[in-house]
């Protein structure tokens, strides 16, 4: 059984910084693509960024374009865990953290693509 605990999240001010944790079992991250998505209220859920190792480089890593150079995804796999390190924080980041996991298919910016995902942290960041 595959489960997922989410934590880190919390209340801070525009410009602070979050470190959001994802601890995995069930699964060996090194085989899966690692992602974390978000949903504010109202909204859609939307993709941050993903993490996924390589045979010929440590990793691959994408970023949605609005945390670009904000946001840091990583992982270690000895601990099953992947991290999400977000600095400057922004208003607009206000949402539920997700994080989630995806074999070799499907793009990894869609979260349909995602067969397993953790409860969510919620992340609220006031102006």
């Amino acid at each position: 059984q595959v489960q997922f605990v989410e934590s880190g999240g919390g209340l801070v001010q525009a410009g602070d910084s979050l470190r959001l944790s994802c601890s995995v079992s069930g699964l060996t991250l090194s085989t899966y693509t690692m992602g974390w998505f978000r949903q504010a209220s109202g909204k859609e859920r939307e993709f941050v960024a993903a993490i996924r190792s390589s045979a010929y480089i440590s990793y691959y890593v994408w970023y949605a374009d609005s945390v670009k150079g904000r946001f840091t995804i990583s992982k270690d796999d000895a601990k099953n865990t992947v991290y999400l390190q977000m600095n400057n924080l922004k208003p607009e980041d206000t949402a539920v953290y997700y994080c989630a996991a995806k074999g070799d298919d499907g793009d990894y910016y869609r979260a349909t693509n995602y067969h397993s995902w953790g409860q969510g942290t919620q992340v609220t960041v006031s102006s």
